[in-house]
């Protein structure tokens, strides 16, 4: 059975979408909650998939993040295997420095709440995002960016923020943003993360008021991008299944 790895940074933010993508195409999830103490390997254990998640420690300092050294570890090594791998947001900023680029912080400021991005030419016959709308309104909350790492290409962008999403080597995506979230994704964010929430136009009310429609509206994508990537994880799975004769 096809098995990926689910790396959680923090409680609130958990795969949502992505979760229920992989478990539709029956496959099987380790999560590896490092707030709850979990271990994680520093090379990837027998999996078809990673997949790493966003939370408000800095991918640039291990302050605050124990498990930061690890991480980029398990990250490299499964770029080396050719694993399918994802990073969202702090994933997204891990992937980048795994691969040799690097991560600071944004000179547009943080960025929070729902706002628009835009999806480049490069997206054209990508595994994940081709054949989506040109431009789509996501959930941000960050406040780091990062430098492209050599040999990837630079997929998606917005004018505060011009690295949003990027591809490596057709088996690794980073996306700066939150593609992945449900309405009740998004509430437990306010709710975690109030100072955040706050800092933006009409704060946390302003945040909730706009997620129906927006998730809505994001539905559609954000379904398609987790199955295609739940397809590839199925797929690694079967091309190293054992030849019965």
């Amino acid at each position: 059975m096809p098995t990926c790895l689910i790396v959680q940074h923090v409680a609130p933010e958990s795969a949502f979408a992505i979760a229920d993508a992989l478990l539709r195409a029956e496959v099987e999830i380790d999560t590896r909650r490092v707030f709850a103490g979990d271990e994680v390997p520093r090379r990837c254990p027998d999996v078809d998939g990673l997949v790493i998640m966003g939370g408000p420690m800095s991918a640039h300092s291990d302050e605050g993040f124990p498990s930061r050294e690890a991480e980029l570890r398990l990250i490299a090594d499964a770029i080396d295997c050719g694993i399918p791998t994802l990073g969202v947001c702090l994933g997204a900023q891990l992937l980048a420095e795994a691969a040799g680029g690097s991560v600071s912080a944004g000179a547009s400021g943080p960025e929070i709440g729902w706002g628009p991005v835009e999806l480049l030419p490069a997206c054209a016959g990508d595994g994940l995002f081709d054949s989506l709308p040109n431009m789509l309104t996501v959930m941000h909350w960050h406040g780091d960016t990062f430098s492209l790492p050599p040999g990837s290409e630079r997929l998606i962008g917005n004018a505060n923020y011009p690295n949003q999403g990027f591809r490596l080597d057709d088996r690794a995506w980073g996306v700066q943003f939150h593609l992945e979230v449900t309405e009740a994704a998004v509430d437990d964010f306010v709710t975690a993360f109030a100072a955040d929430a706050a800092s933006v136009d009409g704060g946390a009310d302003a945040i909730r008021a706009a997620t129906p429609g927006a998730v809505a509206d994001l539905s559609e994508a954000r379904d398609r991008v987790c199955q295609r990537f739940a397809g590839l994880v199925a797929a690694h799975a079967s091309r190293n299944d054992p030849i019965l004769l």
